[in-house]
């Protein structure tokens, strides 16, 4: 690779931000969603979304140059595949992940040299709280968040069931079940299957609309309560999907020792997440955790799992791999 090779490979990194911040702006402007109704010239544009029309242009040309939305030869704006994934009503919309990459997670990458020079999280010395209390402390602010996890995992959930069989259990608990979609989902694809939903009492209050109009309040029981307090009793397994990730090894061991606790004897925990494949081999988890750094969380090696496993009580019985990059991280109570 020569000098100019070396040079544009660093320029087309330093822009991936860039393009963050204009996908997080046009997320913001809503922009997809009215182009719906589209094509429309930007001065229609920028009076749809009180905006600057020179800069409105300037925005959009840009994230047409990555594919994101279009010109036509009358100079209006039209949506393209991508630019459709902007919008707020598609299936795995990532509109609400744009703003919040645009916006707090941006700002908390931008500390990143504080959390590797401390090992504390940049979320906290950004906005002065951790990120689960400032979403707490800011409603609006985690309906977006909500709607991002389910941007970005709700895909998993598909391959999850086709690789991991959850038929052979009688109670299945998903623990931080938040919006219960998963749930539904597992619920949905083995009917004499009955649930548990374990979250935050204002979370399970969001959640309970979705599992009663999904047809499975007859099915699915809603508990709340804080799971590093204790977890309801009584399942033959414990589902945690992106739970675990969001925590340093000693909360994690503390959560899953209590579902180590609650689980019917020959009960399973099963840890849906990444996880970090070893050597110099490309991986987007080896970025995501990074991010996760940025929330005091952090992504984990097999050996990794193993040990903070063995540190709660159980026996890692093996890792179910599926077509979306996450994999089923399957413990069993330690003899």
């Amino acid at each position: 690779m020569d000098q100019r090779q070396r040079t544009e490979f660093f320029q087309q990194v330093y822009s991936g931000s860039w393009i963050t911040q204009g996908l997080g702006a046009a997320a913001e402007l809503g922009l997809a969603d009215i182009l719906v109704a589209g094509p429309f010239t930007c001065e229609e544009l920028a009076k749809q979304t009180k905006a600057d029309c020179d800069a409105l242009y300037r925005l959009l040309r840009a994230l047409a140059s990555v594919g994101v939305f279009a010109a036509d030869e009358q100079g209006r704006f039209t949506l393209t595949p991508l630019a459709e994934m902007l919008r707020s009503d598609v299936p795995g919309s990532q509109r609400a992940f744009a703003i919040m990459m645009g916006a707090e997670f941006c700002q908390a990458w931008g500390v990143l040299s504080h959390s590797v020079r401390t090992g504390e999280p940049g979320f906290d010395h950004r906005y002065g709280l951790p990120f689960f209390e400032y979403m707490t402390r800011y409603p609006e602010r985690h309906g977006i968040y909500d709607a991002a996890m389910t941007g970005i995992h709700g895909p998993e959930t598909e391959p999850m069931l086709d690789a991991y069989d959850f038929s052979t259990f009688r109670t299945l608990a998903d623990v931080g079940g938040g919006n219960g979609l998963t749930l539904a989902a597992i619920l949905k694809r083995h009917p004499a299957l009955q649930g548990i939903l374990f979250d935050l009492p204002a979370v399970v209050a969001r959640a309970r609309p979705n599992i009663e109009a999904s047809g499975l309040a007859e099915r699915c029981r809603i508990e709340s309560g804080d799971f590093f307090e204790a977890i309801p009793a009584g399942a033959d397994a414990y589902v945690l999907r992106h739970i675990v990730h969001d925590w340093q090894d000693p909360e994690a061991i503390a959560i899953l020792r209590n579902c180590r606790r609650a689980v019917n004897p020959g009960g399973k925990i099963l840890v849906v997440e990444t996880v970090i494949p070893s050597g110099n081999e490309p991986s987007f988890g080896k970025w995501l955790d990074l991010m996760m750094l940025l929330v005091n969380g952090r992504e984990r090696t097999q050996d990794d799992y193993r040990r903070v496993f063995s540190q709660a009580g159980l026996e890692l019985s093996r890792i179910v791999p599926t077509a979306a990059g996450v994999s089923v991280i399957e413990g069993v109570p330690a003899v």
